[in-house]
């Protein structure tokens, strides 16, 4: 009887405890079961304290609002209190909006994709996550869309589950988190490698009106990156698919795919998503410089970004300014691009080299995109249409292009036989236009036309063929000291190509030094005697 009374008293002590988590009407209950010291009861009681301990109740908040107007790409949602800017929003057909627009009365959303199924009165839900897109290696090789979604048919992204992801939009490196840009990238272009040089962390426009080879340089730079450790990403935005398949295509032909990674916004997608197209890419290849590693990113072409801006800008009711553009489209290209930089050995020293492309009407640089992207890079490299016409390829311009990291992106060898480079084309397009008078000219200023000629001549080059660093170091020393003087224009070529060939025969230890960027008094002897020899031994005969 004792026995009975010890477990009596163990279970009343227990019975209280569950009690007070109970109702009244569950309590008075459990009261009565108590007194009557049912111990089959209590045992049941028991089971039940152990199903109550397993249960949890939590509060669950989530922003909803209404979609008050849909159209054109663009939803105007009342409610969503708390909602942040760029964040993803939920539509009752699963399709995905971006809230671009907060106002003290509703939220103006851009749809990430078709609006034929959201209508008026639909309940829209926020997410709570800012947009971003899957970054790394994985992507390498693939062609994605915006959002970071496979759209080559390939299948889904490779270890899917580890894939990283980072937001498309992010702050800046500060300046205490940057290094002076020192370092080159090699574009594989004689006329950009030798008097505009670029540097890894760079950001250097590309300009010029349409058809004359923006695009040519922008793909010829990608190729060029074989075997040099740095990770390409090219972004098509408002292309169109025809124009995306030829660059895949050549991008194939020349094993390019293995370090590239393809953002298509085409023209035929909506203007929401050329909008997040760039910012995607940028993500894409910032997650490689906070890693350490180099990254070239292309954006073909912020022209056709800046009119998809203006387009949702004017659907959502904001005031227009200078043609047209919202007010904020200088800080939507700067905050971009200010993205691209060298990190110090602190951080990691890594790189962005940033190639924007922006696209002229007859030649008119002076227009509103135009001058804004100029005054954001570091420099830019200006195609003309007279050039192309000419046919000068690539249509470089070097009186209006500029880099402005200059020599410090060029190595040693480079900057040495390049140094006079561009003043000499200067004064020969000059001397070019004194000329066309007809004046009597001595035979000084003959000497300088001819040999200006030849060096514009050897600057030219077929498009998706990068020459090595080491290459262009001998035929510009070669053009520049009057090798080929007595060389006929319609042979400056066959002369390139003979001279190459004999130095990778013959001085291939010679053409290893300039690949390094060495370069002294002795190495540039050997160089002379070579030429000499190159002469001798093969042209004249």
């Amino acid at each position: 009887m004792s026995k009975l009374a010890a477990s009596s008293s163990l279970h009343t002590a227990d019975l209280l405890n569950l009690i007070a988590r109970l109702g009244d009407e569950q309590r008075y209950q459990l009261r009565q079961v108590e007194l009557a010291h049912d111990l089959e009861t209590a045992y049941h009681l028991s089971a039940l304290r152990g199903l109550i301990d397993q249960c949890r109740y939590r509060l669950s908040v989530q922003s909803v609002g209404s979609a008050k107007q849909v159209g054109d790409g663009v939803a105007i949602v009342s409610g969503l209190r708390g909602v942040m800017v760029d964040e993803l929003i939920l539509f009752p057909d699963g399709t995905y909006g971006l809230a671009l627009d907060l106002d003290h009365n509703y939220v103006g959303c851009v749809v990430l994709g078709a609006d034929e199924d959201i209508y008026a009165g639909d309940i829209v839900k926020g997410t709570g996550r800012v947009i971003d897109v899957p970054v790394g290696e994985p992507l390498l090789g693939r062609v994605v869309n915006a959002l970071g979604q496979p759209i080559d048919d390939l299948g889904p992204l490779e270890a899917t589950e580890k894939i990283v992801r980072r937001p498309i939009d992010c702050r800046a490196p500060t300046f205490i988190r940057r290094a002076p840009v020192s370092e080159p990238l090699q574009t594989g272009i004689k006329a950009i490698d030798s008097v505009i040089p670029l540097g890894r962390g760079q950001r250097e426009l590309i300009i010029g009106d349409r058809q004359i080879g923006k695009t040519a340089i922008a793909v010829d730079t990608v190729i060029n990156q074989r075997d040099q450790s740095v990770y390409c990403i090219y972004v098509c935005i408002g292309q169109k698919m025809s124009t995306v398949a030829q660059i895949m295509k050549t991008f194939r032909e020349h094993g390019a795919l293995d370090y590239t990674t393809v953002v298509v916004a085409s023209a035929e997608e909506p203007p929401s998503m050329v909008y997040l197209a760039p910012y995607a890419g940028c993500a894409m290849a910032e997650a490689f410089m906070y890693a350490g590693r180099h990254a070239l990113i292309v954006y073909d072409d912020l022209t056709k970004h800046a009119i998809a801006y203006r387009q949702l800008s004017l659907l959502l009711q904001r005031p227009a300014g200078r043609e047209a553009y919202p007010g904020d489209i200088f800080y939507l290209h700067s905050r971009l691009l200010e993205r691209s930089a060298r990190l110090s050995a602190a951080y990691g020293g890594g790189s962005m080299t940033a190639l924007p492309i922006i696209e002229t009407q007859a030649g008119n640089i002076a227009a509103y995109i135009p001058t804004n992207l100029i005054s954001i890079t570091d420099g830019q490299i200006y195609l003309t249409t007279q050039l192309f016409n000419e046919g000068i390829r690539p249509a470089i311009d070097v009186g209006l292009s500029v880099s402005r990291v200059g020599g410090a992106a060029q190595n040693s060898a480079m900057r040495s036989v390049s140094r006079h480079l561009a003043l000499d084309i200067a004064q020969f397009l000059e001397l070019q236009i004194f000329a066309r008078f007809g004046t009597e000219l001595d035979k000084a200023t003959r000497d300088q036309l001819a040999r200006g000629e030849r060096v514009r001549t050897i600057l030219t080059q077929s498009q998706y063929e990068p020459i090595p660093v080491a290459h262009q170091v001998v035929v510009i020393y070669a053009a520049g000291q009057g090798y080929l003087d007595d060389v006929p224009i319609e042979q400056v070529r066959r002369f390139e190509t003979l001279l190459l060939r004999f130095l990778q025969q013959q001085c291939s230890g010679l053409l290893a030094e300039f690949s390094t960027g060495h370069w002294n008094p002795h190495l540039e002897a050997d160089l002379r005697n070579a030429l000499e020899r190159f002469k001798e031994q093969v042209w004249r005969r």
